[in-house]
C-alpha cells in the first residue's frame, strides 16, 4: 500500500508526549507546516521524513505507523513513491528493543539513509539478489544468504545489483528507546 493508504500515528505520538507542532518541528527538523499536513493526511511523507520524525521522538520507525489495522498475519507494506518498498515483518517490540522490515530494491536501485538515533544497530540479511551496504565510506558486497551488522547511527545506504535485491532489515535500538503509550499523559 502507498503511504496515503496507511495510518500514521504522528498526532497520537505528539499528543501523548504533550508537545506542540512547533516543538516537534524543532526536535525533528521537519517544518511545522509539513508536520501539520502529515497529521491531517494531506501529505505523504518520504521515508527520510519519517526517519527524521522517529529520530526526533527517539522512537522506532514502526512506532509512527499504525500496525494494528487488519489481519495481523498479513505483513503491512508501505511504498514510498520514488524510493523503497518496506514490509513491516515485526513492528517494534519493546521487550526486544527491535523491529524487522522486508525491503525490496529494483535492479540497480539505491537508497541512502541518514543517521538514525544514537545506538541504533542494523542487521541486513539478503534473501535474493545481490546487495551492497554503504558502511562509512565503503560499499560492502553481499550475496543471497549473507548478512551484515553495522552501526546505523551514521549515514549508510543500500544498493541492489542488476537483478534487484530483497533483504531483511532488523533495527536494534538502545535500551532507552520506547514507543510512547498513546492516551497516557507524559
Amino acid at each position: 500500500m502507498a503511504m496515503d493508504d496507511i495510518t500514521l500515528k504522528l498526532r497520537d505520538v505528539r499528543t501523548a508526549s504533550g508537545l506542540s507542532l512547533s516543538k516537534v518541528a524543532e526536535m525533528t527538523g521537519v517544518s511545522k507546516a509539513m508536520l501539520g499536513q502529515i497529521e491531517r493526511g494531506e501529505s505523504s511523507p518520504t521515508i527520510a521524513t519519517l526517519w527524521k520524525i522517529a529520530k526526533g521522538f527517539q522512537i522506532p520507525l514502526s512506532g509512527l505507523i499504525d500496525t494494528t489495522l487488519g489481519d495481523p498475519s498479513v505483513f503491512q507494506t508501505v511504498t514510498f513513491p520514488g524510493s523503497i518498498e518496506v514490509k513491516i515483518v515485526f513492528p517494534f517490540d519493546p521487550a526486544l528493543g527491535a523491529e524487522t522490515f522486508h525491503v525490496n530494491l529494483d535492479a540497480n536501485q539505491s537508497h541512502e539513509s541518514p543517521a538514525h538515533a544514537a545506538g541504533v544497530t542494523e542487521e541486513v540479511f539478503v534473501l535474493s539478489g545481490t546487495l551492497e551496504i554503504l558502511r562509512g565510506e565503503e560499499w560492502v558486497p553481499l550475496q543471497a544468504g549473507q548478512g551484515l551488522r553495522f552501526a546505523a547511527d551514521l549515514p549508510h545506504g543500500y544498493r541492489a545489483g542488476s537483478q534487484g535485491a530483497a533483504f531483511l532489515n532488523m533495527h536494534h535500538y538502545a535500551q532507552h528507546t520506547e514507543t510512547p503509550e498513546i492516551g497516557k499523559a507524559p
